[in-house]
């Protein structure tokens, strides 16, 4: 049960970043959607959206390296 809770809160906000892109390429070829205000909007909202997801997919995967002990540390030789 808790992968399958795991796997849905994975799969959302790669939806979320999918959906993001969809919204930036369209701004890039003029096609404006009627909850969005302009092109300008619709691109930074889409980047926005895009970004948010990569970041919760990135944070997720370096919080279970990091908990398993897979990230290097880094320490200062001197």
């Amino acid at each position: 049960m808790a992968r399958i809770i795991a796997a849905i809160l994975l799969f959302v906000p790669g939806i979320i970043g999918a959906i993001g892109i969809k919204i930036m390429r369209d701004a890039l070829f003029a096609d404006v959607t009627a909850y969005l205000l302009n092109q300008g909007v619709q691109f930074i909202v889409g980047f926005i959206m895009f970004i948010a997801g990569l970041a919760f997919i990135g944070g997720f995967i370096y919080h279970r390296d990091k908990k398993r002990q897979l990230t290097k540390k880094y320490d200062r030789k001197q």
